[in-house]
């Protein structure tokens, strides 16, 4: 929007799809596209931060999946996770320590999603692109399963 710029340059901020990096700023004031190098950074930067969040999710889901096995009673050398490497179900966690921990990837996962969701309400199409070819990188490099959610806020 006019006006909304500080120092040596304004946000324009589309609320119609668009192709143009022309005063795009992301998220922040301060991440603003200056030029071609800027866009390609921060292009790499949103893929990044996408594939990550599928990080995340495959993080909480394999959580998940030791918590019940832990609350199942299971001996089977299996139960370990992301979070707590070795660990077996003669030393497990207590079942309010597992959903702290729950309760914490989750929190995580909300706010990460809103945060992409920002990303993609800047309604330009290279940072739209950004977003998906993180969330396809993201899935392809940390999923191990069927995705098990659909693409939402949270």
């Amino acid at each position: 929007m006019p006006g909304m710029g500080d120092g040596g340059h304004q946000c324009n901020m589309n609320m119609l799809f668009t192709w143009s990096t022309k005063d795009l700023c992301i998220v922040f004031h301060s991440w603003h596209v200056s030029g071609a190098l800027s866009l390609l950074f921060s292009l790499l930067a949103i893929v990044l931060l996408t594939a990550g969040y599928e990080a995340v999710r495959e993080m909480s889901r394999r959580y998940e999946l030791y918590s019940k096995r832990v609350a199942e009673g299971r001996r089977d050398g299996d139960d370990f996770s992301l979070l707590y490497p070795g660990r077996t179900s003669g030393n497990k966690p207590t079942a309010n320590q597992m959903k702290l921990v729950k309760a914490i990837l989750y929190a995580v996962q909300v706010f990460y999603s809103f945060f992409i969701m920002l990303l993609f309400m800047t309604y330009n199409g290279w940072v739209m692109l950004a977003v998906a070819v993180g969330a396809f990188s993201g899935y392809m490099l940390f999923s191990e399963g069927a995705a098990t959610k659909t693409a939402a806020c949270h």
